[in-house]
């Protein structure tokens, strides 16, 4: 359905969809895509501009978008989470476009996956690496079916978080469970 894999093209591409319809909004300056302080506010005094909420999302819209195609499904997974999960009970809704713009905005740039990965490990606590890794490996399987980027992404999570390779295969485990098709 949604397919061509540009970062911008996949913002407009979505701009429409209920997932990323919100406060976020980039602006071009100077040729790059920054956002705007008002909507995504960082002072001095707060060492964590993200919150661990923020980290998951931006997780999840990455390893949606790793792909190069964004489904429906996986769209609906990330907004099933944000809806239905205790984690986002206080959760501003309004933040899912800011994130979606932030991961668009670092897959722009050559290292753009390991500023992503920076400010996961910056502004998530360690006791919830796991439950990343298991919201993006069910965003991962949402559609029925993994793919090449998807793998990859998930292989370096799995690096990045330092997770237990025991761990990570239970949580895949019951990923694919909770996704199998008849």
């Amino acid at each position: 359905m949604f397919s061509g894999w540009s970062p911008h093209g996949i913002v407009r591409a979505f701009k429409g969809h209920s997932l990323l319809r919100g406060r976020g909004r980039v602006n071009k300056l100077d040729g790059k895509h920054t956002l705007q302080k008002a909507i995504f506010p960082v002072s001095d005094i707060d060492p964590h501009p993200l919150s661990p909420q923020d980290c998951l999302v931006a997780l999840m819209i990455a390893v949606s978008a790793s792909d190069e195609s964004i489904r429906t499904a996986e769209l609906v997974k990330i907004q099933s989470a944000v809806n239905n999960l205790p984690l986002f009970g206080e959760y501003d809704e309004a933040r899912i476009p800011v994130m979606s713009a932030l991961v668009f905005d670092l897959f722009e740039q050559e290292d753009g996956l390991d500023a992503l990965f920076g400010l996961i490990r910056d502004n998530l606590p360690e006791r919830l690496f796991e439950t990343a890794y298991a919201l993006a490996c069910d965003v991962a399987a949402a559609d029925g079916t993994l793919r090449e980027g998807e793998l990859r992404l998930l292989e370096e999570i799995r690096y990045e978080l330092d997770l237990d390779r025991l761990h990570a295969a239970a949580i895949e485990r019951g990923a694919r469970a909770r996704h199998l098709r008849m």
